[in-house]
């Protein structure tokens, strides 16, 4: 058994019983002081019928961390100190002193906010108070049964020298240095917030389709209000969506976003009062990004499409936590799709699920989309819960039909509002709505891995057959995997004239399946279609077939897929025999896209960008081969001189074509003009002639994408010294765009001088390694983007991840426990490259109080290593 196995023993879904007992309703009331806030909880439990038979006497198990216990009583009574038992991780009052029914517990506790640098529980944020409960952060607020199937309405009263003070639900009453505020609907610990401080609203008002009228408020410190439009806006856009597409409308008088400079994730859902990171809300052209209107876009639906999917119904326990993750992520892309075109944001989805899931799949830490047990919760918001739990939902969409889908959502909400549910509950609402038994599909949900699916085809005597498998590989626990349901969207194109044959989708139940047609000629096969299913996938249209449908293929995303895979086959040949040539037909199929005005730009930049190095990295894995991150880069940037060469004077039309006239506008149709010259800029710029093209496309870009797209070339080809200084000179004070000029240089440094390039921002007087956001700017992005130099053959990149995850683990936990994925793919690399970072991962191990977030992450990761 390892040490942290030992300290914190496994907590098992097979392990399940409900509560001994329910909560009524919850009052709190808050005495803020930074060094010592008074929390008094007056809770009105009485025992869980469903625990009849249970052994008796029961005693009160109650969830707290780092509390100091002032007072506690029963029904008024105080309850002596013989009858309680403080431990690092509750407090048990015996049965002895409890009433036979319904009772009322009080408690008065003290925590110190100031001290809180895990940013979990109630902690300051530059001046401001703040919660954070999701996963078990309430129970460092105040004793409680800190677990999602304990729900309950609360009143909550505050009382500071703030001139703010904000909680979850409706405001009852305020005054100078007080106001009480009650969410009228039941809700788990988790979803508790509070927030004080010396902020500004920004407001504005949403009338629901039953017309009632809700106050919209963002509160921002002072100075930060011009940069809040652009997230109020796509928060109407999200109530408007969520009452036309899923029929939900909002059930409180406000609903408030607050924004916080200090924050381990990027939002959470808290009812009513959503607590947002501040680089997820604040946004103008010449701070923000492209991507990052799109992000913010994304994560406001996503929190407020929580409200129903979350709040209203919430999980039984945090195994079921895909049960709101997934589903949630799934509906803010099916929003984002509607406000932004479905081919591009369907690509943009699974160029970040292979990078991330996929990855996580292939690695150590592979687990279920719900996991069977956990040592520390927080370590599981991971991709697979989040990203292919909403693949698991697509999936069951494209089966039932999206008719059958709606239905079976509307008898959810109205079967299961105000519960907490499982994943039992959620697919027992599509059979009945379905008629179809969904025991097989279920398996989703339990089999860790990605699936692989292998296809063949053969022609003869005018009968087509195609021959699908599908195998998963074991995993830790699981060695071998059951079949899984999985759709494979399919069409067959005439080889002569690319006209579609037919166009279905297939069910593939079994470990090997035929399908045939009846075809005069031998077809070319498209197969996953919208990725319709989260597998990888190995034949049959390589080689020329992959230039075919790159010409074409009408779904978007399998023609972009084509073009995706010649270019990984280039890329792995280019890196192994760097004197080979890229294939022509690849290149003449680039050609035939730049030249496409028929193409929308959003998406003929996607055609024409090359495949990241992790996707290559990723692809020869998949293909049994070693990667040599450093090969595989200097064979991206010889393949990028080489489209250069080949599209020649196209590239430099596409640039000028697409700079636009008139004010920065953060839509979809404007950004895709953008992100099509900026791929050209940075095609034409490979070309050693044309590199200064970058310096004078940053001296005369006027909004923030532009300026980031040249400076990003410039710090790759190492001519960045001036525009860098110019850029810290200009935006100095502002705190989000310092992040980015820390991330530009982590991810676009040159490998071969990256690592002292990041030592020596580490030492920046800027570099605030205690805030979330600039630490992943620096040290997360040069660990997860610039793969080249972290996986330096010396070590170096490892060295340095780890020297800062031991600095950051006894101050914030779960950043550090975050971080450590980006060693994740050890299994990868060669022989010497896994001893480095093996030994890397055993010194984070070793260190005295490692924190149980981090020494899980470790031991997993170890595990296999380490037999």
């Amino acid at each position: 058994m390892s040490r942290v196995e030992a300290e914190t023993p496994r907590v098992r879904l097979s392990d399940y019983a409900p509560p001994d007992f329910l909560v009524d309703r919850v009052a709190l009331r808050f005495r803020l002081d930074p060094g010592a806030t008074r929390v008094t909880a007056r809770i009105a439990f009485r025992p869980n019928p469903d625990r009849r038979g249970a052994p008796a006497p029961r005693d009160l198990l109650l969830d707290g961390r780092n509390l100091v216990l002032h007072a506690a009583r029963i029904d008024g009574a105080a309850v002596p100190p013989e009858a309680l038992r403080q431990g690092p991780e509750g407090l048990r009052v015996a049965a002895a002193w409890l009433p036979e029914g319904d009772f009322v517990w009080e408690a008065e506790t003290e925590v110190a906010p100031e001290a809180n640098t895990a940013l979990e529980g109630l902690y300051i944020s530059r001046g401001m108070y703040c919660t954070q409960c999701e996963a078990q952060g309430f129970r460092k607020i105040t004793f409680y049964p800190d677990r999602p199937d304990v729900m309950a309405p609360f009143r909550v009263r505050i009382e500071g020298d703030a001139p703010v003070l904000l909680s979850n639900g409706n405001l009852l009453g305020s005054g100078p240095g007080w106001a009480e505020w009650e969410d009228p609907f039941p809700k788990p610990s988790y979803l508790f917030a509070l927030v004080a401080g010396d902020l500004r609203a920004v407001e504005d008002r949403f009338k629901t389709r039953s017309g009632r009228d809700v106050l919209l408020q963002i509160w921002v410190r002072p100075g930060d209000e011009p940069r809040c439009g652009y997230a109020m806006d796509a928060l109407k856009r999200a109530m408007a969506w969520d009452e036309t597409e899923y029929g939900r409308e909002y059930d409180l008088d406000r609903f408030m976003i607050v924004v916080v400079d200090d924050f381990n994730a990027g939002a959470m859902e808290n009812k009513g009062l959503n607590v947002f990171n501040s680089r997820y809300v604040l946004a103008s052209p010449d701070t923000a990004t492209d991507s990052d209107y799109k992000s913010i876009e994304a994560i406001v639906a996503h929190e407020y499409f929580h409200n129903w999917t979350g709040n209203r119904i919430t999980c039984r326990d945090w195994f079921q936590l895909c049960l709101k993750e997934g589903l949630t992520v799934f509906r803010d892309q099916q929003f984002s799709s509607d406000q932004r075109g479905a081919g591009v944001k369907r690509i943009e989805d699974v160029i970040r699920l292979r990078a991330t899931q996929f990855r996580e799949d292939a690695s150590p830490l592979a687990h279920p989309v719900r996991p069977e047990e956990y040592i520390e919760i927080n370590n599981f918001y991971t991709a697979t819960v989040y990203e292919k739990g909403a693949e698991v939902i697509g999936m069951l969409r494209r089966i039932v039909g999206p008719e059958t889908y709606a239905r079976a959502l509307d008898l959810y909400f109205d079967r299961h509002d105000g519960q907490a549910c499982t994943i039992e509950d959620w697919l027992r609402v599509f059979e009945d709505a379905s008629g179809r038994d969904l025991t097989q599909f279920a398996r989703w949900y339990s089999q860790a891995g990605t699936p692989h699916v292998t296809a063949r085809g053969t022609w003869e005597g005018g009968l087509f057959t195609l021959a699908l498998a599908q195998s998963t590989a074991p995993t830790a626990g699981q060695p071998r995997k059951a079949p899984l349901l999985i759709p494979v969207a399919c069409a067959l194109f005439d080889p002569e004239t690319g006209a579609p044959l037919t166009e279905t989708v297939l069910e593939l139940s079994r470990e090997r399946q035929d399908f045939t047609w009846d075809l005069p000629a031998r077809p070319v096969v498209s197969l996953l279609r919208g990725f319709s299913a989260p597998v990888i996938l190995s034949g049959p249209a390589g080689g020329n077939g992959g230039a075919f449908l790159l010409a074409h293929e009408t779904d978007p995303f399998s023609k972009w897929q084509a073009g995706r895979s010649l270019a990984l086959g280039i890329l792995a040949k280019t890196s192994a025999d760097p004197g080979a040539a890229p294939d022509p037909d690849y290149l003449a199929a680039l050609a035939r896209v730049a030249e496409d005005p028929a193409l929308a730009p959003d998406y003929r930049a996607l055609l024409l960008d090359l495949p990241s190095l992790e996707e290559a990295i990723a692809h020869l894995v998949e293909s049994g081969r070693i990667p040599d991150p450093l090969a595989l880069h200097h064979a991206r940037r010889r393949l990028e001189a080489a489209i250069a060469d080949s599209l020649g004077p196209r590239l430099r039309h596409l640039y000028d074509a697409h700079g636009l006239d008139g004010p920065y506008s953060p839509d979809a149709a404007a950004a895709g003009h953008r992100a099509l010259r900026g791929c050209a800029l940075a095609l034409i710029t490979a070309q050693d002639a044309e590199a200064a093209l970058a310096a004078t496309h940053f001296a005369a870009a006027d909004n923030m994408t532009e300026r980031m797209a040249a400076l990003s070339l410039l710090v790759g080809r190492n001519r960045a010294e001036a525009a860098l200084a110019a850029f810290r000179a200009a935006w100095r004070d502002d705190r989000l765009v310092l992040d980015k000029w820390f991330a530009v240089q982590a991810a676009h440094s040159p490998p071969e001088t990256a690592v002292a390039t990041v030592e020596a921002l580490t030492r920046d007087p800027d570099f605030d390694w205690q805030n979330p956001n600039r630490f992943r700017a620096l040290i997360g992005t040069f660990a997860n983007a610039n793969l080249a130099a972290f996986h330096a053959a010396d070590g170096a990149g490892y060295r340095l991840l780890a020297d800062w995850l031991i600095r950051l683990d006894p101050v914030n936990p779960q950043t550090t426990a975050r971080m450590t994925s980006a060693f994740a793919t050890w299994r990868s690399f060669d022989a010497g490259r896994q001893a480095l970072i093996r030994g890397e991962l055993r010194r984070l191990g070793a260190r005295p109080g490692l924190s149980r977030d981090t020494g899980e992450m470790v031991e997993r990761l170890l595990r296999e290593a380490d037999g």
